[in-house]
């Protein structure tokens, strides 16, 4: 499902315009951004966690030419799941399986 697919869904189930439901999602995704950027946590229980994790300044290796290269702290944001989903999925799998 892509974000279009999404805000189609949010329209018809919750009986809204197009607008709304774009605005709605923008807004969803807009405030989980802004969290992540200030280093906070994102939780959505029983679906997954959002967070950031820290790496200090280490030197790596150009794959290239193996000259050794300074890489420099960074932040990325991680996602975990979450168990509710984590066993809908592999429901979902066993399902297919057994059919």
């Amino acid at each position: 499902m892509n974000k279009l697919q999404l805000i189609e869904r949010l329209r018809q189930d919750a009986g809204i315009s197009k607008p709304q439901a774009q605005r709605v999602i923008e807004i969803f995704f807009g405030s989980m951004a802004d969290a992540l950027a200030r280093g906070d946590r994102v939780e959505i229980r029983g679906l997954c966690s959002f967070f950031v994790k820290e790496y200090k300044s280490y030197t790596g290796r150009n794959p290239k030419t193996g000259a050794k290269v300074r890489i420099k702290p960074k932040k990325l944001p991680f996602f975990k799941v979450g168990k509710e989903l984590k066993e809908r999925v592999d429901c979902v799998t066993c399902n297919a399986e057994e059919n």
